[in-house]
């Protein structure tokens, strides 16, 4: 029955912050369905292509979520659920949505371009140059992070001894041909939209009746690869998928995805009544464990961990880089901008609840033993009494979600990446008058550069990199909050509500950056073992250098803000 309870608050709450809090805000900064968005405005046909609300959607709700939600809540459970609870709900009412909801439209006002030109319009073009170096750092961990898990939901120990198709799968080979095949669905689901005039409802009718043929042609033929040649077909994917219009494969493909999160969730919901109701399983999680466990103190680690479940720097990026150029109404930004974070959070809840229904078996001597999304899979599969076919299911969610924030995340690194090399009169690569500028521009630099060194980095243990990555992220969460508010206050709106998200998240990811730069420091002056390990050193110098980009941003921040509080009150005395 706790289960039942956690979720119904839950859910109330995060409701209730839409309604009232969303639209507060959306008030505040001046919503306007009649404005034009830089789909309309500046549509190209690959980038800027205006979509259905539903297939927007779609699009942000499956980027944004990734594995993200899952990974983060259960392993910050350690300290109990009481913490992460709080921490999902309100972080995700009053930070991430924020955040998200802010970014999404400074972007539509700026014609759809990135947080670094918002931060250049109040902060000047040096910041915009820091921000979008700062950006690509974390695109790298972004791009690690999820090849990473992506690669671990393909490929198990038992693999190494096949390669190709095999029958009667196991439940990764199984993941591994139905993502395949959901590529090939998100291909003709593009075209028949798009090229063929299909309209949205059987479209999409057809595409969910082929998410199932997949799901059941993949549960009976799966596909074995090496977990090396995972990785690099996985760099070649993301590669294209970066690189072709957002048409025929990125809006497509998100969309359907999103189904597939859907009934995650709703099935989610259902063990939980099953569960609450037929005694299949029981919530253990205890309430709360202490301020101290293995992954660190409360404060920061648990604001870290949690990430996705209640702000992400990362999300800035999605609502500010592709969302922003597909929106076809500002009416809808408080759905797809705030509505999808909070959706996420209550995801987040649910992982947390899937947890609890088998921390006697995973959570032990204040640490889990399993990879998340197997804990989150055999939580859910517990529900309805250890299904085989629930736990596959929720096994190719995760997996089909890490591969969309994947896309997502590349194409942002072209966007980036290119941004950083152009001028303020050049738009696009091909106006560069540099050539050097103009071949470190073209978008293909810039993804291959991205995808090799995230691949290569994709090979560590996602230990090494989840830590640093949620650091980072969280990091560029404050500076894009700090950002969007010194936006508002430029061009005089209501930017208050900003203040103590900003603060607060700067201050517990700068503390926990910090932490990791004293502790790898720490244990090479000790001469601990594998202290230079490679993967160690590279933790080392990145937090090093995103701290330095971080504290210069914030002091640029804080000028800023000083500037235009002294601007407001010269206003107010020449009024008065």
């Amino acid at each position: 029955m706790t289960a039942v309870l956690i979720i119904i608050a839950a859910c109330a709450m995060l409701f209730v912050g839409y309604v009232f809090y969303g639209s507060w805000l959306a008030k505040q900064w001046g919503i306007d369905p009649a404005k034009k968005t830089p789909a309309y405005e500046d549509a190209d046909g690959v980038d800027y292509v205006a979509a259905k609300p539903a297939v927007l959607m779609g699009h942000h709700f499956s980027s944004i979520a990734g594995a993200g939600p899952i990974n983060g809540p259960i392993q910050a459970a350690v300290f109990g659920w009481v913490p992460v609870f709080l921490w999902c709900v309100i972080g995700g009412i009053f930070f991430g949505g924020l955040q998200d909801f802010g970014s999404l439209f400074a972007s539509i006002r700026h014609d759809g371009k990135s947080v670094g030109e918002i931060i250049k319009d109040s902060m000047g073009k040096t910041s915009k140059k820091l921000f979008i170096i700062f950006t690509l750092l974390v695109l790298i961990l972004v791009i690690a992070s999820f090849v990473n898990v992506v690669a671990g939901t393909f490929f198990t120990a038992s693999d190494a001894s096949h390669f190709g198709f095999v029958l009667n799968p196991n439940q990764n080979q199984a993941t591994a041909m139905i993502s395949l095949l959901f590529i090939v669905l998100a291909i003709g689901y593009g075209i028949l939209t798009n090229r063929l005039g299909v309209k949205t409802l059987p479209a999409t009718i057809l595409g969910i009746l082929g998410v199932a043929v997949a799901v059941f042609i993949g549960l009976k033929v799966g596909l074995a690869l090496n977990r090396t040649t995972w990785i690099i077909l996985i760099g070649a994917y993301i590669t294209i998928a970066s690189l072709v219009p957002v048409w025929i494969l990125l809006q497509p493909r998100d969309y359907l995805s999103s189904f597939l999160l859907y009934a995650m969730m709703a099935l989610a919901l259902i063990g939980i009544l099953v569960s609450a109701i037929g005694g299949t399983a029981s919530f253990e999680l205890p309430a709360f464990t202490g301020w101290s466990t293995k992954i660190g103190t409360m404060f920061p680690a648990l604001f870290i961990t949690v990430a996705c479940g209640a702000c992400s720097g990362f999300h800035s990026l999605i609502s500010s880089g592709t969302t922003s150029k597909q929106l076809d109404n500002e009416k809808n930004a408080k759905a797809i901008g705030y509505g999808s974070m909070l959706i996420e959070s209550a995801l987040g809840i649910l992982s947390l609840i899937a947890l609890g229904m088998v921390s006697s078996q995973y959570v032990q001597n204040g640490g889990i033993t399993k990879a998340p999304p197997v804990i989150f899979a055999a939580g859910i599969s517990k529900m309805f009494g250890g299904n085989n076919a629930i736990y596959a299911l929720m096994t190719l969610s995760v997996s089909v979600f890490a591969l969309t924030s994947l896309d997502t995340g590349t194409r942002l690194s072209r966007f980036m990446f290119t941004e950083l090399f152009l001028k303020e009169n050049e738009k696009t690569w091909q106006e560069a008058k540099n050539p050097v500028r103009k071949a470190l521009a073209f978008p293909i630099t810039g993804t291959l550069l991205m995808v090799v060194v995230g691949c290569v980095l994709g090979g560590l243990s996602l230990s090494q990199i989840w830590g640093l990555f949620g650091a980072a992220n969280q990091l560029l969460a404050g500076i894009a909050l700090m950002a969007v508010a010194a936006w508002l206050g430029e061009v005089g709106k209501n930017n208050k509500m900003f203040l103590i998200p900003t603060v607060f998240m700067l201050a517990a990811t700068l503390s926990q950056l910090v932490l990791t730069i004293y502790k790898k420091v720490s244990a090479m002056a000790a001469g601990a073992e594998n202290a230079f390990h490679w993967g160690n050193c590279f933790q080392l110098v990145f937090a090093a250098a995103m701290t330095v980009l971080a504290v210069v941003l914030v002091v640029e921040g804080v000028r800023t803000f000083s500037k235009q509080s002294k601007s407001a009150k010269a206003k107010v005395a020449q009024v008065a």
